[in-house]
């Protein structure tokens, strides 16, 4: 009789211990690295963490986004262009934050590839307009749900509660820098109207005005005590006993000397 062997049992069985040795080695350097970063201090510095944060982000979007996609840049200008006229390359310098020149050069290929088009400006003859053209609007659309799947990976490397407050931080930056180099170019920053405040019901005043308790008096205040009926002396006593007492109580008369 030949002996039989379940080859995927065995395997699995003689998996697990490596399998274990291999998460342990995996962990010991994840923390490895992170000692190495923390001693070097590039774990404390935000440009070298936004660095690694934005390689991580290219990472998942090309993934998600396939051989052939659109760049993430030109993801941005086509986004930026959808609904518009057309919009200036200065426009779109402050719409995407691309660079100057690096956008001069992604239009000039998008426009190879049939992507965008650029017309005269109706308002400003001297500027050129920049706007979406069918095909680009057809890769755009092709994009979108793929841009959501990246967009959706990159958060839920974050727990549930901290993906919207790592949103609004990102969102605060951008803003932040937005405003210091609108204020170098001499462009005064748009301070918010205060809020007015609001004249408080006539409902609620006299809720209040019947809510606020009056002056605590004391338990034993002489007011309070004379206001108490306090019972006549007399109560208590027998009568009968009183009267007893006086009848038989004796008489000392006076002697005349």
């Amino acid at each position: 009789m030949k002996a039989t062997y379940n080859h995927d049992k065995v395997q699995r069985v003689s998996a697990g211990p490596w399998e274990g040795v291999m998460k342990k080695s995996k962990s010991l350097n994840n923390k490895n690295s992170e000692k190495a970063m923390s001693k070097n201090g590039l774990d404390d510095s935000p440009s070298h963490l936004l660095h690694r944060v934005l390689q991580i982000a290219l990472d998942i979007y090309n993934a998600e986004a396939g051989e052939g996609a659109l760049s993430q840049r030109q993801y941005a200008v086509l986004k930026a262009l959808e609904g518009t006229q057309g919009l200036s390359q200065t426009d779109l310098v402050k719409v995407t934050g691309i660079d100057r020149s690096t956008l001069a050069d992604l239009v000039s290929r998008m426009l190879a590839k049939g992507l965008v088009a650029r017309e005269r400006s109706a308002t400003d003859a001297r500027a050129n307009l920049v706007q979406i053209a069918e095909a680009g609007k057809t890769a755009l659309s092709d994009m979108e749900p793929r841009v959501l799947a990246a967009d959706d990976k990159i958060l839920s490397l974050l727990s549930p509660p901290k993906r919207d407050s790592f949103v609004k931080l990102l969102r605060k930056l951008t803003h932040a820098r937005e405003d210091e180099l609108s204020e170098a170019d001499g462009k005064p920053r748009k301070e918010k109207a205060p809020k007015a405040l609001k004249a408080p019901k006539p409902e609620k005043v006299a809720e209040k005005a019947e809510k606020k308790p009056g002056k605590k008096k004391d338990k034993f205040s002489a007011k309070k005590m004379k206001k108490l009926p306090f019972p006549p002396l007399s109560e208590g006593i027998n009568a009968a006993a009183v009267t007893e007492e006086l009848v038989h109580a004796p008489v000392i008369k006076e002697i005349k000397g």
